[in-house]
């Protein structure tokens, strides 16, 4: 059986967690606390980087969240969640991207730095930007490109749904307002939803790995 080596606080886990459960793949959840479990030799072992999430396979073991998204929909491609349309599936990894590159450095910024700082104010105006631009391609799609749900979705969404925590109001974008509403009425979203103390804890974890970071890069 697969194993999935996660933490359900960690956005990149989640990105896993809700395409096995989406997926009905079953697996095998070990869940590390973050405290120092992924510190441990038996741990780096399997994934030298110290980090979550983490999926072996059958023997085969892979790290990097979108990485274990494009092999769960290779070897277990029912349902399907990535569009075989080159324009719809380009536009499915463009979302992936965005969020991972430009959507969740900013969420991390609100996180950690002051509300009085410019470089709150800075995040805020590039997480405005990003979903403008997520809202103009959602269009009049249930989804991001689909009539289903796809990875873009799961990406995405695990990012935007964290945004009312940071004081962001995801109803001043209307049309990605119905869009989260809308994966939040799935089973599988609504009973792994983050609650607002479990947030709370994700922060915390947050500012300690900003420091920390900034520690070493002195």
């Amino acid at each position: 059986m697969l194993k999935f080596y996660y933490n359900p606080l960690s956005p990149n886990a989640r990105r896993v967690w809700l395409t096995l459960l989406e997926k009905e793949i079953p697996f095998e959840p070990i869940v590390l606390s973050l405290n120092g479990d992924h510190l441990k030799p038996e741990f780096a072992a399997i994934n030298p980087f110290h980090h979550i999430p983490v999926i072996v396979d059958d023997g085969f073991r892979l790290v990097e969240s979108l990485a274990i998204l494009d092999y769960l929909e290779s070897k277990y491609p029912l349902p399907t969640m990535l569009p075989k349309k080159p324009q719809v599936l380009a536009v499915v990894r463009m979302v992936q991207l965005l969020t991972a590159n430009e959507l969740f450095p900013q969420l991390v910024s609100l996180i950690y730095e002051r509300e009085d700082s410019p470089q709150f104010n800075q995040a805020k105006q590039h997480i405005d930007k990003t979903l403008k631009f997520f809202t103009e391609l959602l269009g009049n799609s249930p989804y991001f490109g689909s009539e289903q749900i796809t990875l873009a979705d799961i990406v995405a969404g695990i990012a935007v749904h964290s945004l009312p925590y940071l004081g962001v109001d995801i109803r001043d974008y209307p049309q990605l307002n119905q869009w989260s509403e809308r994966l939040m009425q799935r089973p599988v979203w609504h009973q792994t939803k983050v609650s607002p103390e479990d947030f709370e804890l994700f922060k915390q974890r947050v500012r300690i790995l900003v420091k920390l970071r900034n520690r070493g890069s002195r």
